[in-house]
C-alpha cells in the first residue's frame, strides 16, 4: 500500500455517556457517505443484538467502513467504531481505543458533561487520541452550545471553541463532522514492506464461519492463504478469508496498514484468539509483539445454576459459546447444596451480570436461578496465608481468621443541585468516605470512596430514582481494605439457603437481615403448614417473619353434636402440620430468588 493511501485512511471511536447520540450519530455517518442504501436503513444500524435495540444501549463495540469524498477532492476511508457509554462495558471501549488514532466525544448540548463522559475521554486521551468534540441535539430547545462549550473547557481542558454543532437526529451538520474527521484527525502510520504485525482487536464466534477475528494492521500486509501465528498463544493457521464490515461483511484480497477489517481461519477454539494478542506471518514474522491489553477483572461474582437439573450440560454449552463472544465473562463449575450443579460467574459490574442472564435466556431457552451477587474478599487467616473468596458459602471457620478485607472504589457522581443531600446521604448510608465535592457550573460532582460490596446490589437504581433520572455515575477500584464483616445466612423452615447466604458489614447486618426476610415472607408461596424465616449470624437469629399455614376449614362437614368433636378434628390438623412441617419440603420460587436479591436493604 502506497504512502499516499494511507495518508487517507482515518480510524476513529464515538465516546460520549450513555444516551448523549453515538449510536445515532453512527447511523447518520453511514447515510450520508452512503455506506447502506436508503431502503436498508434501520436505526442503531450497528447495534446487531435484540437487546441493545431493546434497551437502547450498546454492549459490543461494532466496525464499520466508509468512503468519503471531501471536500478537497480526495477519497478517505473512514473506520468508525461505535463503542458502550456502560461504566459495565469499559472494557470493550479501551479495546477499541487501542485500535483508533483519534475520537469524536460526543456532549449532549442540552445535558453537557457527565460521568461516562469523563471516564471515556479519559481513556481516550490515555490512548493517545486526537479529540474533536461534537455537540449533539443542538436543536433542543433546552440545548446551551455555549456554555457547555465553557464546561468542556472547564472540566476536561479540551478546547471547544471549534466543537462540531449538530444534530444526529435531524442530521444537521453531519457533513461537518466528516470534515473534521478527515482534517483534524490523524492519519495512521504504518510501513507495508515491514513484516506484518497485526493486532488482534476481538473475536467471536460465528455459527458458519467459526471464529472471526477482528484485527488492526500496523505493519505489513495480511493477505489470504497467508500462513499466521498468533505470538502470544502461539497458534498457527492459514488465513481463508479476509473483509471489511460495510457494516455487512465484503470480502477483500488483502489488508494493509493502518486498515481495519476481519478474517477467518478454520479456527475452531476461541481460546487461541486472545484479545491484545498479535498476530504476525509464521515465517517472517515480527520479533516483538504488541503490549496487548490488560485483562478484564471480574468484580461482581454469582453462581448461574439450571432451575432443572436435566439441563446442565445446555448450561455449560451455553456458557462456553457466550464466553467465546465475550472476554471478559468468566466461568468455573460449582456445586451447592440446594440448586445442584452450576457456574459460578465473573462480571463486569451488574449491568453485565443482567445482560449475560437475559442472553442466556433468551438465544439458549434457558430457565437459570442466580444467587446473590458478591465481589471477590481477600481473607487474612491466622496462620499467614491468605485466601480470595468469591463465594460467601465457602467462608472458612470463623475462628480461623484473622481479618477480612473488601474491595474500594472510587465514585464520580454528577447531579444536579437539588438531589445532592439526598445523594450524600445515600453514600453515607452504603459507608461512603468523602473525598471531594466541587461544582461544574450548576451540577455538583462528588467523589466517594465506597465499598464495591455496597455498591453491586442496587446502588445505580437507588441513585438514578432519588436523582429523578439526572445523575451519572462511574467509578474504578482503588485497593481492598479491611472491614468489620459477618456472614449472613437465611435459613427457611431451619434449613440454610446457601443461594441467599451473603457477606454484610456488622453494622448493617439488622438491616440487611430484617429487609431479607419481609421480602422472603411476601414471596414464598403459603404451603399447609407454618414456615419461619430467619437471617442468622453463626448460632445468633438476628430476624424472623413467619409465612402463615394455608388454612383449611375441617370442621365445615360438621353439623350439630358437642364441640369435643370440633375439637378432634382441629387437633388432628394441627398434629398433621405439625408432622408436615417436619418432613415437608419448602419450594422457593426462581421469582423469590431474583426479587430477594434485588432488594434495596
Amino acid at each position: 500500500m502506497s504512502t499516499k493511501t494511507i495518508d487517507n485512511i482515518r480510524n476513529f471511536s464515538i465516546v460520549a455517556h450513555i444516551d448523549h447520540g453515538k449510536s445515532t450519530l453512527a447511523d447518520r455517518l453511514i447515510q450520508a457517505t452512503g455506506t447502506v442504501a436508503a431502503r436498508d436503513m434501520v436505526e442503531q444500524v450497528l447495534d446487531s443484538m435484540d437487546i441493545e435495540r431493546e434497551r437502547g444501549i450498546t454492549i459490543k463495540a461494532q466496525t464499520v467502513r466508509l468512503n468519503y469524498r471531501a471536500l478537497d477532492g480526495k477519497d478517505y476511508i473512514l473506520n468508525l467504531m461505535d463503542t458502550p457509554g456502560h461504566v459495565d462495558f469499559a472494557y470493550e471501549v479501551s479495546r477499541s481505543l487501542a485500535a483508533c488514532e483519534g475520537s469524536l466525544l460526543v456532549v449532549d448540548a442540552s445535558q453537557g458533561v457527565e460521568a461516562q463522559t469523563l471516564a471515556n475521554v479519559y481513556h481516550a486521551l490515555d490512548a493517545g487520541h486526537e479529540i474533536v468534540p461534537v455537540l449533539n441535539k443542538v436543536d433542543l430547545p433546552a440545548a446551551e452550545p455555549e456554555r457547555i462549550k465553557q464546561q468542556i473547557e472547564d472540566v476536561i481542558g479540551l478546547d471547544a471553541s471549534d466543537a462540531v454543532a449538530i444534530s444526529a437526529k435531524t442530521g444537521l451538520n453531519i457533513e461537518g463532522v466528516l470534515e473534521a474527521i478527515v482534517t483534524r484527525l490523524p492519519a495512521p502510520k504504518g510501513d507495508s514492506e515491514a513484516p506484518l504485525k497485526a493486532l488482534l482487536v476481538d473475536s467471536w464466534y460465528d455459527a458458519y464461519l467459526g471464529v472471526v477475528v477482528l484485527v488492526r494492521i500496523i505493519d505489513g500486509t495480511l493477505r489470504k492463504h497467508q500462513k499466521i501465528k498468533m505470538m502470544r498463544a502461539d497458534a498457527h493457521y492459514e488465513v481463508e478469508k479476509i473483509g471489511v464490515f460495510r457494516p455487512k461483511m465484503l470480502d477483500v484480497e488483502a489488508l494493509g496498514p493502518g486498515e481495519i477489517g476481519f478474517i477467518t481461519a478454520q479456527i475452531k477454539q476461541v481460546a487461541d484468539t486472545r484479545v491484545g494478542d498479535t498476530i504476525t506471518d509464521e515465517r517472517k514474522g515480527c520479533l516483538e509483539p504488541l503490549p496487548g491489553f490488560k485483562p478484564a477483572q471480574p468484580v461482581v461474582f454469582c453462581g448461574l445454576f439450571p432451575v432443572d437439573a436435566a439441563e446442565f450440560e445446555e448450561l455449560r454449552a451455553a456458557i462456553g459459546r457466550l464466553r467465546l463472544n465475550d472476554a471478559s465473562f468468566s466461568y468455573e463449575m460449582e456445586s451447592s447444596a440446594a440448586l445442584g450443579f452450576g457456574f459460578r460467574c465473573g462480571f463486569l459490574g451488574l449491568l453485565h451480570l443482567e445482560i449475560i442472564q437475559e442472553r442466556l435466556s433468551r438465544e439458549f431457552n434457558l430457565d437459570l436461578i442466580a444467587t446473590a451477587p458478591s465481589v471477590i474478599y481477600q481473607i487474612q487467616m491466622r496462620d499467614g496465608s491468605m485466601i480470595e473468596m468469591h463465594n460467601p458459602a465457602d467462608m472458612p471457620d470463623v475462628m480461623k481468621i484473622e481479618e477480612i478485607r473488601e474491595p474500594w472504589i472510587k465514585a464520580t457522581i454528577l447531579t444536579p443541585d437539588e438531589h445532592l443531600g439526598a445523594i450524600l446521604k445515600l453514600c453515607q448510608d452504603r459507608r461512603g468516605v468523602q473525598v471531594d465535592l466541587n461544582y461544574v457550573g450548576s451540577r455538583a460532582m462528588l467523589v466517594y470512596d465506597l465499598p464495591l460490596n455496597e455498591v453491586v446490589f442496587d446502588f445505580y437504581d437507588r441513585l438514578k430514582s432519588i436523582s429523578r433520572g439526572y445523575a451519572s455515575f462511574d467509578y474504578v477500584l482503588v485497593d481492598y481494605r479491611a472491614g468489620d464483616l459477618v456472614k449472613m445466612s437465611i435459613l427457611v423452615n431451619a434449613e440454610p439457603v446457601d443461594a441467599l447466604s451473603m457477606l454484610v458489614h456488622r453494622d448493617r447486618a439488622d438491616t440487611r437481615g430484617r429487609a431479607m426476610v419481609e421480602k422472603l415472607r411476601e414471596l414464598i408461596p403459603q404451603h399447609m403448614f407454618q414456615i419461619p424465616v430467619q437471617a442468622a449470624i453463626g448460632g445468633k437469629i438476628i430476624a424472623r417473619e413467619t409465612i402463615r399455614a394455608l388454612r383449611k376449614d375441617v370442621t365445615a362437614k360438621c353439623y350439630g353434636g358437642d364441640a369435643t368433636r370440633k375439637r378432634k378434628l382441629l387437633d388432628k390438623q394441627r398434629a398433621g402440620k405439625k408432622k408436615m412441617r417436619q418432613f415437608g419440603k419448602v419450594e422457593i420460587p426462581q421469582e423469590a430468588f431474583i426479587a430477594a436479591l434485588k432488594m434495596d436493604a
